[in-house]
């Protein structure tokens, strides 16, 4: 079976898989695309033979709701990492997060971030970030289909994105940092959608193991 969870904050995607294979008993458990440990959402979980089909939602397109913070930055462009106090700030309003947003819109080339389960000779780029190394990693082609302002402060703006398989929303925070002349990471990240299953047909991690004690019984 594959079963949609709703991953909370602050677990990482094997974390989620670690608890469902000792609730369940199943040997094989493994997941469609690995959610950051501080954002929440959507994670597709397979059991047993349905391993196997994970790899459909790992090219499958995507949808999140990401909360940008200007004015800092971090070395993993998102809250968890060291921050950096940008050298400069803007005061942000509609028309220019607009302008921004409208601009990364289509076709381009995504380079992946050192903290990320991206491998490189074998070994996930953030183990290698961890020990201070820095790797060269090659520019991936991504295509964001919708980007959408859906509210603002003077220092934050919240987007919804919807983008092609491979997309780093923290890189794109980052980006959108440059393209405002200031400094920006990723503060809250939801995934709202992988291919054709939304969040609103996920089971938190509670309820999964609820509704699996009433099979079991």
């Amino acid at each position: 079976m594959t079963v949609p969870i709703h991953k909370p904050a602050g677990w990482t995607s094997f974390d989620v898989v670690k608890k469902l294979r000792n609730v369940t008993g199943f040997k094989k458990v493994g997941h469609g695309g690995t959610l950051d440990p501080f954002a929440s959402g959507l994670l597709m979980v397979g059991f047993g033979t349905h391993t196997k089909k994970l790899n459909t939602f790992l090219k499958a397109d995507k949808s999140y709701e990401v909360l940008i913070r200007t004015g800092m930055e971090s070395d993993t462009m998102d809250i968890t990492g060291k921050i950096h106090q940008a050298q400069k700030s803007v005061h942000l309003s509609r028309d220019m997060i607009l302008q921004a947003i409208q601009s990364f819109k289509g076709h381009q080339q995504q380079i992946p971030p050192m903290y990320s389960a991206k491998k490189v000779d074998g070994t996930p780029l953030y183990k290698k970030a961890r020990k201070g190394e820095l790797v060269e990693r090659k520019p991936q082609d991504i295509e964001i289909y919708t980007i959408d302002l859906l509210d603002f402060t003077e220092d934050t703006f919240r987007i919804r994105v919807s983008c092609s398989s491979g997309t780093y929303i923290r890189v794109l925070a980052h980006d959108l940092g440059k393209a405002l002349g200031t400094a920006a990471l990723a503060e809250e990240l939801i995934r709202l959608r992988i291919g054709d299953i939304s969040l609103e047909e996920s089971l938190t991690i509670e309820d999964f193991i609820e509704q699996w004690k009433l099979l079991a019984a």
